[in-house]
């Protein structure tokens, strides 16, 4: 048995959780996700706390069962508190601006780039070079933050372009003269 699989989730005040066979429904203050589950994890309430279950014993499944705990956990975690990812962006005139549901940036190309913000994800711009994406869809949040990197990944040479808060850039290392 997995060891992430067999803790249990628990349940935040004001959440609500529906189980049915292939996915589990939880809505929150922030919203509704229904989350489908791997197959052969069954999800069960007991004493105010939500356990992954395998179906049977069988060593195919037996990987699904940390899995189905940790998309659950991530929905339960997205409606009650929500996620974050935050952006930094590095560099001479490289600067954002949010309007409406359009993130506009300028990255030293000879255009603005035009990025569309999806529908249930907030990108907000503190002084022009920090961006926070946030939502209640943990791999939503992620793969939106991803496409922003993705459109001027960072230089680990010239310390330019978008990368996550914290993000260390390692170069590689030279040759050497011995």
């Amino acid at each position: 048995m997995s060891r992430i699989g067999k803790q249990p989730i628990p349940i935040p005040s004001g959440v609500t959780v529906q189980i049915s066979a292939d996915a589990v429904e939880v809505t929150g203050p922030r919203g509704t996700l229904r989350q489908p589950l791997p197959p052969g994890v069954l999800i069960e309430m007991a004493d105010g706390q939500l356990e992954a279950k395998l179906q049977r014993e069988e060593r195919g499944l037996r990987k699904f069962h940390g899995l189905g705990r940790s998309l659950v956990a991530n929905a339960v975690t997205g409606v009650s508190a929500g996620f974050n990812k935050e952006l930094d962006i590095v560099g001479i005139g490289y600067r954002a601006e949010v309007s409406g549901q359009r993130l506009t940036l300028a990255l030293g190309y000879s255009h603005p780039v035009v990025f569309p913000i999806p529908d249930g994800i907030g990108v907000t711009v503190d002084n022009q070079t920090h961006l926070v994406v946030s939502g209640i869809d943990r791999q939503v949040v992620g793969q939106v933050a991803a496409n922003i990197r993705s459109l001027r990944k960072p230089d680990p040479y010239k310390q330019k372009g978008i990368r996550y808060t914290g993000e260390v850039l390692k170069k590689k290392v030279g040759k050497t003269g011995a």
